[in-house]
């Protein structure tokens, strides 16, 4: 398999995030987990960070007012002193293998001309100054490089300024110079330009200048104007009428089934429904103790099944969501309370069905200050409190990308960590609100970090409207990242108002998927039409490293 440079366009991430995931990518390109290099290009909030060479005398306001400011301060493990990142500047992370490791100095001059060749094709002449790291214009320099190289992996990378907001400069002396200008990309042109414009210049200028024959590129979708954060609030959603709580309403009209243009269900999706006896017996003991099942949430085709042998995955926190993802059919709605008392009935509920391997998940919850992860972690302990031989996997949201919050849960050391992915990177703006793809890898590796005994798993929703292509970047994303399960099932629409299935993927397809996901080293994929993120979980987690389950 030849190497490959894997471009990933995230769109607005959060500094910590992007560093996070720029180490776990390191890691995995240093360690062989993963023969492709990266080129990550996001955009962040404001943000100052000071770099090795850095004493911070060089930020001209009190640390304590850049909170006034909208921004953060970090200190990070890159060359340079100090620079600042913010809307409207295209910033590239590559994560690249180097032929030496004392070849900095070169590879720094190779990302200068990355930039300088991007920006001759948007008609800005730029140039390298002696003894000045950076990219330098008529009118000042347009873009600074600070760099880490280790195990000959390089991290951080350039900042080009785009059109960004230029007073933030004048709260530093950048990169710690003093008797230089700073300017941006739109300034010396005369008009606005984009992010958009920047990484298709870019792009292809980086892969001509670390001569990369095999370059796969997936974009976040663009999104015009200062609102990059696609965000939902469900206190606005449910004043303006747009959700109800209670999913009440018109549907659109089906024909035979179907929305207009969605393809007709194939018969290897059909199943057969079998309401025998534990079916009903778990329903009843759900219902007698006040507990939720996504199983029943979501309209899951394996719900027969799954009760048939006495498995069930619980929800946690509530029946409402404060999210409105396009494909999932938990209620949106305003949350009530959650109930203290839920740990001790969802473990009552573990140890009555008598589980080997519980799921636990749960609806988001960002109106709690910690998104509920104080609850999943006092289940967890409950759980195995009643039921000792149990092994615990959880389901979790993202938190909003809270490290702490996920620390809460991985200190209660789940045997598995889930955090569906959902979909490709292309997509996540229209299928996941408010969440993100690169949220998402940095979550999954944080929790590796932070227990690495446990398992962390992901999963995928195909049929909604990505490409195969697409798939294989995702899945090589993952293992890159260090996930240790995968779970990719086909989109069934749980009602006329939810996204449309754009395809009903083949069996064929759904192999290949786990025979490239395997052939990259990820553990375990579990690949199939039925398949969901909690189906087979038990065997799942032992496939992917059974000494790893029971461990504490």
């Amino acid at each position: 398999m030849t190497k490959k440079l894997r471009v990933r366009w995230l769109g607005r991430l959060p500094y910590t995030e992007a560093w996070d995931l720029q180490r776990a990518l390191h890691e995995g390109r240093a360690t062989g987990r993963t023969e492709d290099d990266y080129l990550l290009l996001v955009e962040h909030p404001h943000v100052y960070t000071v770099g090795r060479n850095g004493d911070g005398s060089n930020l001209l306001v009190a640390p304590e007012r850049l909170p006034d400011l909208g921004a953060e301060l970090h200190r990070v493990d890159r060359g340079g002193d100090i620079t600042y990142h913010g809307p409207g500047q295209l910033v590239g992370y590559p994560i690249v293998q180097v032929d030496h490791p004392m070849q900095i100095v070169p590879y720094v001059r190779k990302l200068e001309q990355v930039v300088i060749d991007a920006l001759a094709s948007l008609d800005v002449e730029a140039w390298r100054e002696v003894g000045l790291t950076g990219v330098w214009t008529a009118q000042g320099k347009v873009a600074a490089i600070g760099v880490r190289v280790s195990r000959r992996v390089t991290m951080h990378g350039f900042a080009l300024n785009l059109d960004p907001d230029m007073t933030y400069f004048d709260n530093m002396h950048p990169c710690g110079i003093t008797d230089r200008a700073v300017t941006s990309v739109s300034a010396l042109v005369g008009r606005k330009v984009s992010l958009e414009e920047a990484v298709e210049a870019l792009v292809p200028a980086f892969a001509a200048v670390f001569r990369a024959n095999d370059v796969e590129v997936q974009k976040a979708a663009f999104v015009r104007g200062q609102g990059r954060e696609k965000s939902f609030e469900v206190d606005r959603l449910l004043a303006a009428g747009t959700f109800s709580s209670d999913k009440t309403g018109s549907d659109p009209v089906l024909v035979n089934g179907r929305l207009p243009n969605e393809p007709q269900r194939p018969p290897w999706m059909k199943v057969t429904a079998r309401m025998d006896a534990e079916y009903v017996e778990l329903k009843k003991l759900m219902r007698g103790l006040e507990l939720h099942t996504v199983c029943e949430e979501a309209r899951c085709p394996n719900i027969f099944e799954c009760f048939g042998m006495g498995t069930a995955t619980l929800m946690i926190l509530g029946d409402k969501c404060t999210r409105a993802c396009s494909f999932c059919n938990v209620t949106t709605g305003k949350p009530t309370e959650y109930d203290v008392l839920e740990p001790f009935r969802a473990a009552e509920a573990i140890k009555s069905m008598n589980l080997k391997h519980a799921v636990i998940t749960s609806v988001n919850r960002d109106d709690l200050d910690d998104g509920g992860s104080g609850i999943f972690a006092q289940t967890i302990d409950r759980a195995r409190m009643a039921s000792p031989g149990t092994d615990i996997e959880v389901l979790i949201p993202d938190f909003k990308g809270d490290p702490a919050a996920l620390k809460t849960v991985m200190d209660a050391h789940p045997d598995v960590l889930n955090h569906n992915t959902e979909t490709v990177l292309r997509l996540q703006r229209d299928i996941r609100t408010s969440a993100s793809y690169g949220r998402s890898l940095a979550l999954l590796a944080r929790a590796k970090w932070m227990h690495p005994e446990g398992l962390t798993k992901s999963g995928l929703i195909v049929g909604m409207g990505e490409t195969s292509d697409e798939v294989l970047g995702a899945l090589a994303d993952l293992r890159a990242v260090g996930t240790d399960i995968v779970t990719i099932g086909q989109y069934l629409r749980p009602t006329p108002r939810h996204r449309p299935i754009h395809r009903y993927v083949s069996p064929e397809e759904f192999a290949e998927y786990k025979e490239f996901g395997e052939s990259i080293g990820l553990p375990h994929v579990e690949s199939g039409p039925l398949v969901r993120s909690s189906y087979h979980a038990k065997d799942a987690a032992g496939s992917a490293t059974p000494v790893a389950i029971g461990r504490r």
